[in-house]
């Protein structure tokens, strides 16, 4: 945050992705930024996503009646195309009418085109990573094209983790032919434009996961001194 700006001006918006492993980590995160006196409003964007009294605030920009899709790729693609947008509009108006502008946007690593909705407001952006780490680095490792699927070898070598067999790897990697592309897209892109972002969070525990952790904060923060990642 700007070193003029007291905690308690900061008005985080969090955007997570509609699915319940991922709403439950940043649901968590959120409070306990609000704990440290920040100002946190969650976005829901699907009727699933269930709300009681916390120190939270909670939002909603959702689907409307009649938007619906036939499979998850048309879904994927669909929500980005509408909640982009309503998103914006979300911003604008906060910035407008409310007496506590939203600041930050947190969202959810799989939603990269949120960093580019934050940059048309001049909010700071960081993507959350809800994944474990180990999981982080192959999607990573993958998206770099440090390998390739379908995979030409048995076995896949990365830094700080031992050798991974077909059987090790998420199944969007080990068959990549399968019945959901869409999602082995998504899974992709969380690294698409990352390295533009203020902050980036990563979920694990890195008293499981020191190793790869350690390692893979150098790889990601040395090259961009723009961004710091954050091990929760």
């Amino acid at each position: 945050m700007e070193r003029n700006q007291s905690v308690g001006e900061t008005h985080v918006l969090v955007l997570p992705f509609p699915i319940q492993g991922h709403i439950n980590p940043m649901l968590q995160f959120s409070k306990r930024l609000a704990l440290k006196g920040l100002r946190v409003t969650l976005i829901a964007t699907s009727k699933s996503m269930q709300t009681s009294p916390s120190s939270v605030n909670f939002a909603s920009i959702e689907f409307e009646e009649g938007e619906t899709t036939n499979s998850v790729d048309e879904y994927l693609e669909l929500y980005e195309s509408l909640i982009s947008k309503r998103l914006a509009k979300f911003i604008e108006k906060n910035q407008t009418c409310s007496q506590h502008p939203v600041n930050v946007l947190l969202y959810d690593s799989c939603m990269p085109w949120a960093l580019n909705v934050a940059k048309q407001f001049g909010l700071q952006a960081a993507p959350f990573f809800t994944q474990c780490w180990a999981v982080n680095v192959i999607f990573y490792h993958l998206n770099q094209g440090t390998f390739r699927v379908p995979l030409e070898q048995s076995v896949v070598s990365l830094p700080s983790m031992p050798e991974l067999g077909i059987s090790d790897l998420p199944s969007f990697v080990s068959d990549n032919s399968g019945p959901y592309p869409g999602l082995c897209k998504l899974v992709k892109n969380q690294f698409s434009n990352f390295q533009e972002a203020d902050w980036v969070f990563c979920n694990t525990c890195d008293k499981l996961e020191h190793e790869v952790s350690s390692i893979q904060t150098l790889i990601f923060s040395s090259p961009y001194p723009k961004s710091l990642l954050v091990v929760l």
